[in-house]
């Protein structure tokens, strides 16, 4: 464990920090539940016309919406604000000094960022539409429990991997922020393409036939589609663990093409500032 106590200390120092932003989680948690009744509302229009159309029940799609509000600030949605000030300011200098490898540094630190942002949120977000909502009569539109013990226990590492691989894909966009100085242009094209690809905006089983072959094979349905589909145990079985290797596969063959670009854009780098 000591090689990996340095990232380790990354990771907890970042998370405790953004922790701290108490009323920001607040904020969040509002509203994201506010959309995430609007979005529920949109949905039981649409069961209410085309429920035989659906690949989904309307509970499991509810289901599906309050997990993403919930663990919405885990999705990759823009750069980490970090590294494009560390960069503009010279402050990368230091990263580049320091005896450890710069991606797994950078990458704890984007991880705790994320999941600091996510889990206050992502409890407050269970205690109500989990609890308050069926106390207060609402309990067709609360938040279900995983259908089953399998579902449960297999949503853990679904979890762990979730975050792993938006992790990954966050230090693709941190990288070419690194390298053009300016996180307008990642963010603007990234946060249609999460939103879109991940499975945030529209489950990919709603999606035409023909394109969901190609939609749950690609990375970002790792970071929202797969996961969720777990909880609800519409992947259970061989095809749940399929959903894990392919979580777990897109998660490394992302960190390998980021250890290269990182390196190659390392080599490069003109910092500013000092």
């Amino acid at each position: 464990m000591a090689p990996l106590r340095p990232y380790l200390a990354a990771f907890r120092a970042r998370f405790q920090l953004l922790l701290e932003y108490r009323v920001a989680a607040l904020a969040g948690f509002a509203t994201q539940l506010w959309w995430g009744g609007i979005r529920i509302m949109v949905f039981a229009a649409f069961y209410g016309a085309h429920a035989a159309a659906a690949p989904i029940s309307l509970a499991d799609a509810i289901t599906y919406v309050w997990l993403g509000q919930a663990l919405l600030a885990l999705q990759p949605w823009s750069a980490d604000p970090e590294i494009g000030h560390a960069v503009r300011t010279g402050g990368v200098g230091y990263d580049s000094l320091r005896p450890l490898d710069a991606y797994g540094f950078w990458y704890a630190r984007s991880l705790g960022w994320m999941l600091a942002r996510a889990l206050p949120r992502a409890v407050l977000m269970v205690l109500f539409a989990g609890f308050v909502l069926p106390l207060v009569g609402l309990g067709e539109w609360a938040w279900r429990p995983p259908s089953s013990l399998e579902a449960a226990l297999l949503f853990i590492p679904a979890f762990v991997l979730m975050a792993a691989l938006a992790a990954a894909v966050l230090m693709l966009a941190n990288i070419v922020v690194a390298a053009t100085l300016n996180e307008r242009g990642v963010n603007s094209i990234l946060t249609p393409v999460v939103i879109v690809f991940s499975g945030s905006m529209l489950p990919l089983n709603f999606y035409p036939k023909a394109w969901q072959s190609w939609l749950h094979l690609q990375p970002l349905a790792g970071i929202v589609d797969v996961p969720f589909r777990i909880y609800f145990a519409d992947l259970h079985g061989g095809a749940a663990l399929q959903g894990l290797a392919l979580q777990a596969g897109w998660t490394l063959v992302l960190v390998a093409i980021g250890r290269l670009a990182m390196a190659r854009m390392m080599r490069r780098l003109e910092m500013q500032g000092g």
